[in-house]
């Protein structure tokens, strides 16, 4: 038996980093997931970067990940402009101390998956519904339904991780007035699979266009847009195209938006407008695009309630725009401190000093980068910062315009510090 039991409401890479960090602390973790079954590691999801603080981490975790099979490098962050009606493109800013890895959603949550500890218990099909944290007893019990049956069950622990992603209800049950702000754009996503094509035209022309791919992050900034283009391991490329446009109106809980034949049509010709035939064409053919609608939330005053029974970590804890490439990499960090704060819990602090502590670490941290991945997406887009009036125009920024534009002027880029850094 453990120090402890947490239930954990999310199981996604959020959940699962929690569960590790967590079960890594002396605690037993129930990880409750409405998704049937964990990732394949194929299709599911799309790409993701992760820094080196979250690569470090990530590799205690998963013993023998095979770090150079399973990632590709992210060593260059380079930012261009395209003129859209002559399709000619100029370097903006280029860092080539970029130190990121490229790694696919699902692959990375199938192998989170794969090496838990025997100290965690996933229940897969489980839809968290509710929670009660009595006031006259330690612990909290987690409501659920079992999807395969119908049925409800109860689970008690004695501290509720709540890693239920941007729009979290757990959130919500304590902060009602909190809402989701829409960005002002949204994001095209895919991946194309090019394994068995690598001399086919495409990808001829995409070597040509981008000729650093495997090992660069390309950013191509049009006038009032840009696109995000990378390579994943095993023969894949993600590209993200963020599109300015009033708010859409979605339904339930999730911010990715199904797009319909006729969407994806005009969007593909829009493609063949904006941006060099290269990239165009790659969207042209790239299998099933989706819709990301972007949010962020302004930041929260804090990270623990209930008394230390109650915790929010993630996308829960600090909804943010992708710029940045933050949202996992502040999962994993958030996950990482929170371990290192229970490792503690009933020896040398009290469970509401130990989420103190994980909160004091953490929330200046996230407060920053959610507030930074905020501007510098709006940058990207030509929308007003600052008071501005006018936003930023790619067909006339100096080079010096242009260092604005780098992923290394984000806050606590180098590594942020955990719980016992000597920070608190």
């Amino acid at each position: 038996m453990g120090k402890g039991v947490a239930v954990v409401v999310g199981g996604s890479v959020a959940g699962l980093a929690c569960a590790h960090a967590v079960a890594g602390a002396g605690w037993d973790v129930v990880v409750l997931e409405k998704a049937a079954a964990p990732a394949a590691g194929g299709g599911t999801g799309a790409g993701l970067g992760l820094d080196a603080q979250s690569m470090e981490t990530l590799a205690r975790w998963i013993p023998g990940w095979g770090l150079d099979a399973a990632t590709l490098p992210l060593a260059v962050d380079l930012s261009r402009a395209t003129d859209s009606e002559t399709k000619a493109a100029r370097t903006l800013a280029r860092d080539d101390n970029f130190n990121f890895r490229a790694a696919h959603w699902g692959d990375l949550h199938r192998r989170l998956h794969e090496a838990l500890p025997p100290a965690v218990t996933v229940l897969w099909g489980h839809q968290f519904l509710s929670f009660e944290a009595p006031d006259d007893a330690r612990g909290v019990v987690a409501t659920a339904r079992v999807l395969r049956t119908g049925e409800t069950v109860d689970v008690t622990g004695d501290l509720l991780v709540a890693a239920d992603g941007s729009t979290s209800s757990i959130r919500r049950r304590f902060l009602p007035d909190l809402k989701l702000r829409y960005s002002g754009y949204c994001a095209w996503r895919g991946v194309f699979d090019f394994a068995g094509k690598e001399s086919s035209d495409t990808m001829i022309g995409m070597r040509r266009a981008y000729p650093d791919l495997g090992s660069c992050l390309y950013f191509d900034l049009a006038y009032k847009t840009h696109a995000v283009l990378y390579e994943l391991a095993r023969s894949r490329l993600n590209w993200l195209w963020y599109i300015n446009g009033p708010e859409p109106k979605l339904t339930g809980a999730s911010v990715t938006m199904e797009a319909t034949d006729a969407m994806v049509a005009r969007m593909r010709d829009e493609a063949e407008r904006v941006w060099c035939p290269e990239l165009a064409r790659l969207i042209r053919e790239t299998a099933a695009p989706f819709v990301n609608v972007i949010y962020d939330a302004d930041p929260l005053p804090r990270l623990s309630w209930a008394g230390g029974r109650v915790v929010l970590v993630g996308d829960a804890a600090h909804p943010t725009t992708p710029h940045g490439l933050r949202s996992t990499n502040m999962s994993v960090v958030d996950a990482s401190a929170l371990g290192r704060c229970l490792a503690k819990w009933d020896t040398e602090l009290t469970p509401a000093r130990a989420l103190a502590e994980y909160e004091a670490a953490r929330l200046p941290v996230v407060a920053a980068q959610v507030m930074h991945a905020r501007r510098l997406g709006r940058i990207k887009q030509g929308l007003p910062v600052d008071g501005e009036a006018e936003g930023f125009d790619v067909r006339m920024a100096t080079a010096e315009d242009a260092l604005q534009l780098r992923q290394s002027t984000m806050p606590f880029f180098g590594g942020a510090p955990t719980a016992d850094d000597g920070g608190l």
